[in-house]
């Protein structure tokens, strides 16, 4: 339980970082403690996305990657975090990410800064 707490927080504090440089992803609300919750909200959502879809468009995608060295893996970061949009619109939710090259650049940033959040955050498994 407490890895998928820091998984999440980590995940919220990429986001925040993309929403942050990047003016074409975009999270609004009313106040601060709306936008946290917002924030949280669309990094739970990402999160699913990434442990439910992200491994099947992976696994159908794998001759690209194979073919591409990896590099694919950014346009199937970017399609998540266009899924993600898609989806937190769908819920009402104030994110929104506008076009595939936003997409991309913003999957680039949201697994740098998510890398290293998870590396400094403690995680209770490494803890025992």
């Amino acid at each position: 339980m407490m890895n998928f707490l820091v998984k999440t927080i980590a995940n919220a504090g990429a986001l925040a970082v993309a929403v942050w440089l990047l003016d074409k992803i975009t999270l609004t609300g009313d106040s601060t403690g709306k936008e946290i919750g917002t924030l949280l909200l669309v990094a739970l959502l990402f999160g699913l996305v990434n442990v439910l879809v992200k491994p099947v468009v992976q696994l159908l995608s794998l001759p690209l990657l194979i073919l591409t060295l990896g590099l694919f893996t950014l346009v199937v970061n970017a399609l998540m975090l266009l899924l993600t949009s898609w989806l937190a619109d769908q819920l009402d939710l104030s994110f929104h990410v506008e076009g595939f090259w936003t997409a991309i650049l913003g999957g680039l940033i949201i697994s740098v800064v998510s890398w290293a959040l998870n590396v400094v955050l403690p995680d209770g498994d490494r803890a025992r």
